[in-house]
């Protein structure tokens, strides 16, 4: 490579030609790069390698990885490098914005623009709307600290279209939305139009509550709050900033306690609580320093020669604006700077300095000129209602469109309707067609119980052996006892035949029909068996219903199986009874052989009887108590003597009331 040596005014300088620069800028960034990569943990280059291989394309895929290092320079910087050189945009655009962000926060306003605009251009050329809404915010953000306040509100509104404009909006671009609400609020308050500004936190505020954000609703409360200080509303003030002191705390958030604490000690120098004030600040200020960004220091300089003024202490109160002024103007904070300026202007009054306090004056309103003339408030006020009417229109749009639609979906669902309607009533007639039939089966199936309970009522056995008996008293020139037992027979087939009609009849009516029974029965066993029958107090059989006819199953089983084989004493005994549970309790206890002893004498009988009436009587139950909460239960007992022998059978039936 050939180089040429040029003399000007007597100093030799070497000229490279251009293929040279080249080659040694080229070599020049690769020493930077590499010298960085050594500082890069591996943990975080495999990050890095991870997320380029899965190449996520929305903002919140990626920030949920990188969240822990984006305040890390050097990780940015590699990370930046490292998707330039594999071509992952998206990653690449994070990374600039974040860049961006930190040298915002450290009052590098120069470079975080030029960041900002970089990424700004790539989500552009890959259209990933997420990532040019978070650049179009950035740069608003950073153009209202310096007091450009039509570019920021050019950039932020753009960025509110842009993500309104989006259908199915993700997480990303609501928050996306809060933050361009709360930056155009924030230059209201630079404009000193603080009614708009708190509607426009207040809109924020809703939404980030809906989206659960901590940090947005303490900005938005500190917001509010500095509106409501400077339209004199100062409790209310101080109660939002301490609300949003608290919402920092949670997130530990130092910049939120920053701002936080420092508009709460202005709250107390307006309240002339001028110890609080100072305490305040003072243990604040080094928090501020620490984190570098001159936002944060200049107020708290100012605020605390603010205090120091009103002690009296002025050349303490000089020093500290004059620095706080001196922060504002290196990084071209000209609001703050015009708010230092005014107080010197008080402050020099005070101290008979009257050349310094015009020429603080005289800058003061240069810069509130240049912060906010009458030109920027129409421009501003022109793009919101432009912004407004634009929304309107497009929403007016929208309806118009919607209603296009939803009649072309009319007309092609009437159609649908009326196929739907007959195809229902067809459905609508097989199930009633079913319905009928399940209704029918019901019916038949209590016809044929009610049959059968009334053949097992008059079964032949008994029709013969009560015949029997009259027929013997008959002959036996028993007259007055044939009559006797013939008016029972008769009376006793009349209930049963005018009980079988019906679905349920009183209790009372119940316990004649089976004494009736009973007593004819009871010829057969030549008056033998002791049968009783009572009845609990509380208890009306007269309006308590059940089933009618399901007595005489049970009496009848326990005179054929119980007491027709056991010589001596036999007892039936019938006991009513009613608990708070809303049961009726029949229970019918006889003292036969019980029904171990009559199994073996049934199987060495030549004739044996079935006992269907039994079965019968509990489907009979079972379908009577589907019209009632509870369900019936019947419940067989065998009773024992001391010795181990059998004392009889206890058949219990329990009967729903309710």
């Amino acid at each position: 490579m050939q180089f040429q040596r040029i003399h000007i005014k007597n100093s030799l300088i070497f000229y490279y030609p251009p293929m040279a620069i080249k080659v040694i800028c080229l070599v020049f960034f690769s020493c930077i790069t590499f010298c960085q990569a050594q500082f890069v943990p591996s943990s975080f280059k495999q990050t890095v390698d991870s997320l380029i291989h899965a190449a996520p394309e929305t903002y919140g895929e990626i920030h949920s990885v990188l969240q822990p290092y984006k305040s890390d320079t050097i990780l940015m910087r590699y990370l930046s490098n490292t998707t330039l050189k594999e071509n992952y945009l998206p990653g690449r655009t994070y990374a600039l914005n974040e860049l961006g962000r930190v040298y915002r926060n450290t009052s590098q306003y120069t470079k975080a623009i030029a960041l900002h605009k970089e990424a700004l251009e790539i989500a552009n050329s890959t259209n990933n709307i997420e990532f040019r809404v978070a650049s179009l915010n950035d740069l608003g953000v950073v153009y209202r600290r310096t007091s450009s306040i039509r570019t920021a509100m050019d950039y932020n509104k753009e960025a509110l279209e842009l993500a309104e404009s989006v259908k199915e909006k993700s997480k990303s671009l609501k928050k996306s939305i809060n933050v361009s609400l709360n930056c155009i609020g924030n230059l209201y308050i630079m404009l000193n139009q603080y009614g708009q500004a708190i509607e426009y936190f207040k809109r924020s505020m809703k939404l980030e509550s809906e989206l659960g954000n901590t940090l947005g609703m303490a900005i938005n409360y500190q917001n509010i709050g500095e509106c409501q200080e400077h339209l004199g509303e100062l409790d209310e003030a101080l109660s939002n900033y301490r609300t949003s002191l608290a919402y920092n705390e949670e997130i530990n958030s130092d910049m939120g306690r920053v701002i936080c604490k420092n508009s709460i000690g202005q709250i107390y120098l307006k309240q002339n609580r001028i110890t609080e004030a100072s305490n305040l600040l003072r243990s604040t200020l080094p928090l501020a320093e620490k984190l570098g960004d001159g936002f944060l220091i200049s107020p708290i300089y100012t605020n605390i020669g603010w205090s120091q003024m009103a002690t009296n202490n002025f050349s303490g109160a000089e020093e500290n604006i004059l620095e706080g002024l001196r922060i504002a103007e290196k990084y071209n904070l000209r609001a703050e700077a015009a708010r230092a300026n005014h107080l010197l202007t008080e402050l020099y009054q005070y101290m008979g300095d009257y050349k310094k306090a015009l020429t603080a004056n005289m800058r003061a309103y240069e810069l509130d000129e240049e912060v906010a003339n009458e030109s920027t408030v129409r421009y501003v006020n022109d793009i919101i209602f432009k912004y407004d009417s634009e929304k309107k229109n497009n929403q007016i749009q929208r309806l118009a469109q919607n209603y296009e639609i939803v009649q072309m979906e009319l007309r092609t669902s009437r159609t649908t309707l009326l196929i739907g309607g007959i195809a229902l009533a067809l459905l609508a007639g097989i199930f009633y067609i079913l319905y009928r039939q399940y209704q029918l089966k019901n019916e038949k199936k209590l016809l044929t119980l009610e049959q059968s309970m009334l053949r097992s009522q008059m079964n032949p056995h008994f029709l013969f052996n009560s015949l029997n008996s009259i027929k013997l008293y008959i002959i036996n020139n028993e007259q007055k006892n044939a009559v006797h037992y013939l008016n029972k027979f008769s009376k006793l087939v009349r209930k049963i035949l005018e009980a079988s009609s019906m679905r349920e009849i009183p209790l009372a009516e119940e316990l004649e029909t089976v004494e009736l029974y009973m007593n004819i029965e009871n010829i057969r066993f030549s008056n033998e068996i002791d049968f009783k029958v009572r009845i609990d107090e509380g208890v009306d059989t007269h309006t308590i219903k059940i089933p009618s006819l399901i007595l005489q199953p049970f009496l009848e089983n326990a005179l054929w199986h119980g007491l027709s084989s056991k010589t001596g004493k036999k007892s039936i005994d019938l006991h009513i009874s009613k608990d708070q549970e809303q049961y009726i309790h029949i229970s019918i206890t006889d003292n036969g052989v019980g029904r171990e002893a009559a199994e073996k004498l049934k199987l060495n009988k030549i004739l044996k009887r079935k006992s269907v009436g039994i079965d019968i009587t509990k489907e009979r139950l079972a379908n009577f108590s589907k019209d009632f909460q509870n369900s019936f239960e019947v419940e067989i007992v065998d009773l024992y003597h001391e010795d181990g022998t059998s004392a009889g059978t206890r058949i219990i039936l329990h009967i729903p009331t309710v």
